[in-house]
């Protein structure tokens, strides 16, 4: 079972930056791919960026530029930099990993964003 826990989230300013962490704690090795996906209110969670164990990454067009993952392997640590926050960039955030593009493991409790004035 592997348990994950999302932090770093909060308020900002549009054009501000947060940067997210999510530690993966549990009977695992290695976390293998990752991902961080997120869910605005009345909307489908949606997925952000994803990076594999050799640190390959992708990220929706809707973040691309502003965004970047990474991960610290030995810590079972995935980060997301989150870099000229839109409005729309609200959502409560989450990580998990993949397997077959799907989510692997039990959601956490996901994080925060919320980009106001």
């Amino acid at each position: 079972q592997v348990h994950l826990v999302e932090s770093g989230g909060g308020l900002v300013q549009p054009g501000g930056s947060l940067r997210l962490s999510c530690a993966a704690s549990g009977s695992i090795f290695n976390i293998g791919a990752m991902a961080w996906y997120r869910q605005a209110p009345g909307k489908q969670r949606e997925l952000v960026a994803g990076i594999t164990s050799g640190g390959s990454t992708n990220y929706a067009d809707s973040v691309k530029d502003r965004f970047t993952i990474s991960r610290d392997n030995a810590k079972k640590v995935v980060y997301l930099q989150m870099n000229s926050l839109k409005p729309e960039d609200t959502a409560v955030y989450y990580c998990n990993g993949v397997v077959d593009s799907k989510p692997r493991w039990q959601w956490g409790q996901g994080t925060q964003v919320t980009v106001s004035s």
